[in-house]
């Protein structure tokens, strides 16, 4: 059985680690070589490095500081934010990036999908799927871009089964109601998108509790979790996580004596 994956996230703004609520209400929560460093160090599998205003500024994701955190860390490491051509996921794949997260690029030019997973390889793209709920609907999300500002009223699951069938190797799925909220992941969603596709879901937004992480897992059938507020404001530790989840008899990798 392939082992589950904690993704810690480094939503970057300003060259600074921030985070917020439902994707406003941004507060700094450090730097990020140094926060990569103690994450990578503590036992996370992976990480996530995402420019969150690249797209809304419309500017390249800082490859400057993508490389210095690549060359501090030892685990496989995913970046995102702006990068809206084959050169500019090369040029970060060229500075350290293990894989690249495309959003907004992918919803308004798909083909960029089957160009980079072709160039690249499948395991280098990452598609991040934002989503937001319908109005008066429990069950249907809509997917939206540009930091979570423009909804492109794209139907989350069929962009999913897309996304997979032009050639991505994996989808970060972001709960834009869970974000930052510490209320629990939405287990619906993630769970739709899961079956939907036969690629990876990284299940984002809501993290707030050790019950939360392992029913993502377990109820929601996501491949990993990202974490972000929950580790940022040191409410608990990869260490400890993984623990827990390995007592829960989930195949988890253990930290590294």
């Amino acid at each position: 059985m392939v082992a589950l994956r904690l993704i810690p996230c480094l939503d970057v703004a300003n060259g600074r680690v921030v985070k917020g609520v439902n994707f406003v209400n941004l507060r700094d929560s450090g730097d990020p070589v140094e926060l990569a460093c103690r994450y990578s160090e503590a036992g996370a599998d992976e990480l996530v490095f995402l420019d969150i205003r690249a797209s809304l500024e419309n500017r390249k994701t800082l490859v400057d500081l993508v490389s210095r955190t690549a060359k501090s860390v030892k685990i496989p490491f995913t970046v995102g934010g702006g990068i809206n051509s084959i050169i500019s996921i090369n040029d970060l794949l060229r500075a350290g990036a293990d894989k690249v997260s495309l959003n907004s690029s992918a919803v308004k030019n798909p083909e960029i999908i089957s160009q980079s997973s072709e160039k690249f390889g499948t395991q280098c793209i990452v598609i991040a799927i934002d989503a937001r709920k319908k109005i008066n609907k429990s069950n249907e999300w809509e997917v939206y871009v540009k930091g979570g500002r423009e909804n492109t009223f794209l139907d989350v699951i069929s962009w999913a089964k897309k996304v997979e069938a032009l050639g991505a190797g994996e989808i970060l799925l972001t709960s834009m109601d869970g974000d930052g909220t510490q209320n629990g992941y939405d287990l619906l969603l993630t769970q739709k998108v899961a079956n939907a596709v036969n690629i990876p879901v990284i299940a984002s937004g809501g993290a707030g509790s050790l019950e939360d992480i392992y029913d993502v897992f377990n109820e929601g059938k996501a491949s990993a979790a990202l974490l972000a507020s929950l580790l940022h404001d040191k409410k608990l530790t990869i260490e400890e996580i993984k623990s827990f989840l390995i007592e829960k008899k989930l195949p988890i990798r253990p930290n590294e004596k």
